[in-house]
């Protein structure tokens, strides 16, 4: 039998003091001055550890229930810290309980049961059937996967009006921007037509990507980005950005030298990973 440690008094009047939801509010406020996640947009999925939300909420104890858009099945008893409906990141380091929701999915997933947070009737993110599916798929390929990030990246955004949408194209011009990109997503960028935002298709396109890719862009909208801890998703999708701006500063200038794919073959030789086949063109 699991014993867990007393919940701490949650008197903190911003709750900053329960490490998950301070990082949650963090990178939160990172996007948002970026510029990545104007007015409501974006949203953000935590899979936690049920020891570790013991530390400081009390388990046993479910604020309300709500019925999620499908059952989830495959994420039964799993819990999660995500971002509110159409809440503004902005605000969410001056009130997290207002903006952020600890759930669990119950035992017989069909059922969200909400331990914290979400207050005043607020509902999680409508993205998040998108992330249970994305969370689903990744889990399949990656035990230690944790965090799915979506916000409008800007650049990444800009890049999809100009540039071919065929993604290994995508991926190679942001393989050749930066030396460090092709170490970073060594498995390319997905890339899905553009879908309405919060329906099911679009869910189901973004996940069948996640089979393969770590990062999906949702074309004229933003960016999906996954990894085992918020670290690793931001990052992933910061350097996908800085590459795409990369692109957008110099599309119309006469390009005089570049990475070529011999160099991008070595980078990868180097750093000790594989990059996606069929993307690179290697005499031998």
């Amino acid at each position: 039998m699991t014993t867990f440690k007393r919940p701490h008094q949650l008197s903190c009047t911003r709750k900053l003091d329960i490490p998950f939801v301070k990082e949650m509010a963090q990178i939160t406020q990172h996007m948002w001055r970026f510029g990545w996640d104007e007015r409501n947009g974006g949203n953000v999925s935590y899979i936690l550890d049920e020891a570790e939300v013991a530390q400081y909420l009390d388990i046993h104890t479910v604020i309300r229930t709500i019925k999620p858009a499908f059952p989830v099945h495959e994420l039964a008893g799993r819990y999660f810290i995500v971002t509110g409906s159409g809440k503004y990141f902005k605000n969410v380091v001056a009130d997290p309980e207002a903006n952020l929701g600890v759930l669990r999915v119950s035992k017989d997933g069909e059922q969200l049961e909400l331990l914290w947070g979400l207050k005043d009737g607020a509902v999680p993110t409508s993205e998040l059937p998108s992330h249970f599916m994305s969370h689903i798929e990744r889990l399949k390929v990656d035990p230690s996967h944790r965090v799915v990030i979506h916000n409008h990246a800007t650049n990444v955004i800009a890049m999809t009006f100009i540039h071919d949408l065929d993604e290994n194209q995508f991926t190679k011009t942001l393989w050749e921007m930066c030396t460090e990109c092709i170490v970073v997503f060594p498995d390319g960028i997905a890339v899905i037509p553009w879908m309405v935002p919060g329906s099911s298709e679009i869910g189901r396109a973004t996940a069948d990507k996640m089979k393969e890719h770590r990062a999906v862009v949702w074309p004229h909208h933003g960016i999906f980005g996954t990894g085992s801890s918020i670290d690793e998703a931001f990052g992933l999708i910061e350097t996908i950005e800085k590459a795409a701006q990369i692109y957008m500063l110099i599309v119309n200038q006469p390009i005089k030298q570049r990475i070529t794919d011999r160099e991008l073959a070595d980078l990868a030789k180097a750093f000790g990973v594989t990059p996606r086949e069929g993307i690179l063109n290697i005499k031998q």
